[in-house]
């Protein structure tokens, strides 16, 4: 049997107590990592493998079976700007024998991203054409369209495009999967799905919590390049695109490309904010013009979305911590004509993606009784329920694929660059902030121009 090796560069980092390593124990409990997985720790501090373990169980919240983690760990000291430091990470994992399937996770940040692809290639631990060599990226790929350009360059010189696997772990979560199957798997939505039956489309990305700790990342990147280049738009991507071909990665790439080519932002629609108290956050520049909130209006280019508005808002320090889908549909004003029917609601799908995972559709149903009043009501479906125990994390499911060579969750190059030139023409307005205190002040600047999304945020 082919031995795998996960070597993770940033293991003493955020990344790796808070997600890699609870998605590494859930996949030992489930018996999808086994024996034949190894597991290389790098990170620059000098301490031995017991320190380092006791320092992860300070940092890690959950409660794990480190007696059953321990065994596939090493840990290893490296200085990422070496030489000398690469040939003996190759020589380490050569030891190991020669059938070997071996995995390199950067969880650093992008301006580390050359350097260890460069190191890896020119010590010969992963070179091209190499089937069983697979180098994985953490997002933000690049810091803009020019730097992320600049990355891929590299990177399409070292190495073949099918070893490079580039994440975006909200394409993990449990309902982005499924935004799939509801479309093309219910002839109920299928048919539903155009600009004939849809009113609008809503992607919220909330967030309860400041920077916190994240100061220093945080104000390089904002809410527009945090959120909306990645997360968002791959979440319009599968909401909006047509039917792939076939139920191949390629496929499913291909469409969402198409329709990330054809998403026009309306600069006139755009609300940027900073909340009150960012510039006093730990790692904030003290004149730092860094956006904590975005709300956009959008349009797809396409015939099928013609008229349609696409809202976009994701933020820090609002009301709430909520992250769904709301697809409103048009009324039937037809059908309508000779009944009593006033001030109906429109019917919703709503497609809850955290912290609930689950589908809720709204319609209008008759009220208990003698009388022919309309009230709303909702079927809610209960993703976690239908589950024992919990639901996999994003990171647990991507960790996964990446053992198994499965890249279709994972973001092609070119629907990174699509993201990228969407987003581009939203730079400058990105510094006509206003400051908040509340997310009810943002409301009302929504109010006055947006009556229509103002109740679903």
């Amino acid at each position: 049997m082919i031995k795998k090796i996960i070597t993770i560069f940033g293991s003493t980092g955020n990344l790796m107590y808070k997600k890699l390593f609870p998605a590494l124990d859930a996949l030992i409990k489930k018996g999808l990592i086994n024996q034949d997985v190894k597991i290389l720790c790098i990170a620059r501090k000098d301490c031995t493998l017991e320190d380092y373990v006791e320092e992860a169980k300070k940092e890690v919240k959950e409660n794990l079976d480190w007696d059953s983690i321990i065994p596939y760990l090493t840990y290893i000291k490296m200085d990422l700007f070496e030489m000398t430091d690469y040939i003996m990470l190759k020589d380490m994992i050569h030891a190991e024998g020669k059938d070997l399937d071996v995995m390199f996770y950067l969880a650093v940040p992008p301006t580390l991203f050359e350097p260890i692809a460069k190191g890896l290639s020119i010590s010969k631990i992963m070179t091209k054409a190499q089937e069983n060599r697979r180098i994985l990226f953490e997002k933000p790929f690049g810091s803009d369209f020019e730097d992320a350009k600049h990355i891929n360059q590299t990177l399409q010189e070292l190495f073949d495009e099918k070893q490079i696997y580039r994440i975006d772990h909200y394409l993990g979560k449990e309902m982005i999967q499924n935004i799939f199957i509801m479309r093309f798997a219910n002839s109920l939505f299928k048919h539903q799905w155009d600009n004939k039956r849809i009113k609008s489309i809503t992607v919220l990305a909330k967030e309860s919590e400041t920077v916190m700790m994240r100061g220093g990342y945080y104000d390089g990147v904002g809410a527009l390049k945090d959120m909306v280049q990645s997360h968002l738009l791959q979440m319009v991507s599968l909401i909006t695109m047509n039917q792939p071909i076939e139920n191949k990665s390629s496929a499913i790439k291909d469409s969402k490309v198409d329709i990330l080519n054809k998403v026009e932002f309306d600069l006139n629609s755009s609300i940027f904010g900073q909340y009150d108290g960012y510039l006093d956050e730990s790692g904030i520049q003290k004149d730092s013009n860094t956006e904590t909130f975005v709300f956009l209006k959008a349009h797809i280019n396409h015939k099928n979305w013609k008229g349609v508005p696409i809202y976009f808002l994701t933020g820090k320090k609002l009301n709430e911590k909520r992250s769904e889908i709301i697809i409103e549909f048009e009324s039937d004003d037809i059908n309508q004509k000779g009944w009593e029917f006033n001030n109906l609601d429109y019917n919703q799908l709503i497609i809850r993606i955290a912290p609930e995972e689950g589908v809720t559709l709204k319609m209008n149903v008759k009220t208990p009784g003698l009388n022919a009043s309309i009230i709303p009501a909702e079927l809610t479906y209960c993703h976690a329920c239908q589950s024992v125990g919990n639901t996999p994390e994003a990171y647990e499911k991507l960790l996964l694929d990446l053992l198994n060579k499965d890249d279709t969750l994972y973001t092609r190059w070119d629907e990174i660059v699509a993201s990228w030139q969407t987003i581009a023409k939203l730079k400058d307005k990105s510094h006509e902030l206003v400051n908040y205190q509340s997310f009810e002040e943002l409301k009302q600047l929504i109010l006055e121009t947006h009556v229509d999304v103002y109740k679903n945020i």
